[in-house]
């Protein structure tokens, strides 16, 4: 199949490895043209327009809505007849109608199809894709899903994949937070934090992700990151936008106090650096 992949970042570029390790004719471009062309097997084109031509599915996976939008603007006229957009970025709700509105306008089928994990399971190819539109769409990209991802989780309309990956990330980055405030209440009491994590590993309280986020706590090991801390102040963001909760709010002006320190490039275990606000 042919694919284009917009956006070869922390998570398109070994995305866009796996894509064409399984098989499929891959072209990408990225802002930076470079990390496009350091990426084995795959076709890098220094314009979006240009890459997109003759392309089956499109996918799309840039740091926030504005980038989507903006790459869109550049690039849905170019579009072949049958082609489908495949928007994989976290870019939240209000974005997503944006970029269905310009796809509806432009006579291009959507699906919404973000995906949950990090670098090293966007490198593994063990994602979990959240995919919604059209199933006749998401047939189309289910070669894609299937070369990025451990499993992928069919749902209804375009725009339920957004909802969920928002409902994730609210459930996700409040265990990050929680942990973070643990590991210090642990060391304000004179416990020692791994004490902590023994306690709990293979119990019922225990959590892999406990184990690798809460080891990096303590050891202050922010780098390199597996998701960058900026990225995930942003998908607090999106989640505030949608809801107004509490829990997200405290979690949003933590990472938020973290990047202001000079950690928003390190990975998201470097909450822990800053006293919570």
């Amino acid at each position: 199949m042919r694919v284009t992949v917009l956006g070869t970042g922390i998570m398109g570029a070994p995305m866009a490895r796996n894509i064409a390790a399984a098989g499929h004719d891959v072209r990408a471009w990225n802002r930076t043209i470079e990390k496009a062309q350091a990426i084995e097997g795959v076709e890098a084109v220094d314009d979006p327009a240009e890459a997109v031509r003759g392309a089956e599915v499109v996918v799309t996976l840039v740091s926030d809505g504005d980038a989507v939008c903006a790459i869109l603007d550049r690039t849905l006229d170019a579009f072949g007849e049958d082609a489908v957009l495949c928007q994989m970025s976290t870019i939240g709700i209000r974005a997503l109608d944006e970029v269905a509105q310009a796809c509806e306008r432009a006579r291009v089928e959507l699906v919404d199809a973000p995906v949950s994990g990090t670098r090293q399971p966007a490198e593994q190819g063990e994602l979990v894709v959240l995919a919604s539109g059209p199933q006749h769409a998401l047939d189309r990209c289910g070669p894609v899903f299937d070369a990025v991802g451990a499993n992928t989780v069919r749902l209804g309309g375009a725009g339920e994949g957004t909802r969920l990956k928002l409902v994730l990330n609210h459930w996700l980055l409040g265990v990050l937070d929680t942990l973070a405030e643990t590991i210090a209440l642990a060391g304000d009491l004179q416990i020692d934090p791994r004490l902590f994590l023994d306690t709990i590993r293979g119990g019922p309280l225990g959590l892999p992700y406990a184990d690798l986020k809460g080891k990096a706590m303590i050891d202050g090991a922010y780098s390199p990151p597996a998701f960058p801390l900026h990225l995930a102040r942003k998908d607090a963001d999106l989640v505030v936008e949608a809801t107004d909760l509490e829990l997200i709010r405290h979690v949003r002006a933590h990472l938020a106090t973290a990047e202001r320190a000079g950690h928003g490039d390190e990975d998201m275990a470097a909450i822990a650096a800053v006293p919570t606000p």
